[in-house]
């Protein structure tokens, strides 16, 4: 244990940035709300077979075009706010955002809750983890 103090007491700025990393991973892992909204792609295969859940791709029209997963609806993300209506009639239903990694999608699940949507889920990972996982892809 002297030794640990010695160590602390000789390197205190290595031992104050450890702490610093050590707690902003451990708020990374308890304070992030979205965390419970995100789902890999095996569970969004198990919402679209027995939810009839809806792939909302928020993806540009070009990026979907290069390839997208079958039946998704594509809305990009910067015009989403102004097309809200045309998801009205999934309000009851699970709804999947979709982009390339997964960043984008997490801003269009929240523009979805804010709306009144309930059961808005972000895909980890997006596409790239979609076609990781062998998932069909149908491209135009």
């Amino acid at each position: 244990m002297a030794q640990y103090l010695e160590f602390a007491s000789n390197h205190v700025w290595l031992v104050g940035a450890f702490f610093v990393i050590l707690s902003a991973l451990a708020w990374n892992l308890i304070a992030d709300p979205a965390r419970k909204f995100n789902i890999d792609p095996v569970d969004a295969t198990l919402k679209l077979n027995h939810e009839d859940a809806l792939i909302l791709d928020i993806r540009s029209m070009k990026e979907f075009s290069d390839g997208h997963i079958l039946h998704a609806e594509n809305i990009p993300l910067n015009s989403l706010a102004q097309q809200l209506q045309k998801l009205e009639k999934y309000k009851n239903r699970p709804i999947i955002a979709v982009c390339r990694s997964g960043s984008r999608s997490a801003v269009a699940c929240s523009t979805l809750r804010k709306a009144g949507f309930e059961q808005v889920y972000n895909l980890r990972g997006g596409m790239l983890a979609w076609e990781a996982a062998g998932q069909p892809v149908k491209r135009r």
